[in-house]
């Protein structure tokens, strides 16, 4: 049976969003899940972004572990494999010395959380942020550091967890934030996906 994934970022969203969301088959959010309240409050999956400071202040926190969205949640997806983040950390660290903890690992820390709270868990495969870097390099002139999790998590779900016939929709995603990902050109990119009616926005 088909079935409706909605993909919750954390930006703003119109009335009646909340009541759409609650009531699909699969809803993902991210990190803290800021997105509960006027985005709804179903949580299927968590998608985490697990490395650097964000990782350390999630997995560290009660807060995080104790929140409503993360303990009703089935699933903890890591978004950044830990190959992928080695192999770029000497030429971030000559680019951006400021992030000198950008690639520290907590995935083993969010996969004993999942298996410590009976949630399944998975870190999405790094052959979706090479995809994402050579489609973004397309698409802007300038440097990155990273593609969003956000982004990411949209071209897995698109790419492994969607069946033929489902319909992958998004909600409170604004395109904007911290400055070392490429919002532009990632919105660029989801009108694509939105074109090839692989995606749209609820």
């Amino acid at each position: 049976m088909a079935r409706r994934i909605v993909i919750v970022g954390n930006g703003s969203f119109s009335r009646g969003q909340a009541r759409a969301i609650d009531n699909s088959d699969l809803v993902v959010r991210f990190n803290g899940c800021r997105s509960v309240g006027e985005g709804g409050l179903r949580t299927d999956i968590v998608s985490v972004c697990n490395t650097g400071r964000p990782a350390a202040a999630m997995i560290g926190e009660a807060t995080w572990r104790n929140s409503p969205a993360v303990m009703s949640a089935a699933e903890i997806w890591c978004v950044r494999e830990a190959s992928k983040f080695a192999e770029i950390k000497p030429a971030l660290a000559i680019q951006y010395p400021e992030l000198g903890d950008f690639c520290d690992d907590y995935t083993e820390s969010f996969a004993s959380f999942a298996t410590n709270t009976g949630k399944s868990f998975a870190v999405i495969p790094r052959r979706y942020h090479d995809l994402l870097d050579l489609e973004l390099r397309g698409l802007m002139p300038g440097a990155y550091v990273v593609p969003s999790s956000g982004l990411i998590t949209i071209a897995y779900v698109i790419g492994e967890v969607a069946a033929p016939g489902d319909q992958v929709l998004l909600a409170g995603f604004s395109h904007q934030g911290w400055d070392g990902h490429p919002f532009d050109a990632e919105r660029g990119f989801v009108d694509r996906l939105i074109a090839q009616e692989q995606l749209r926005r609820l």
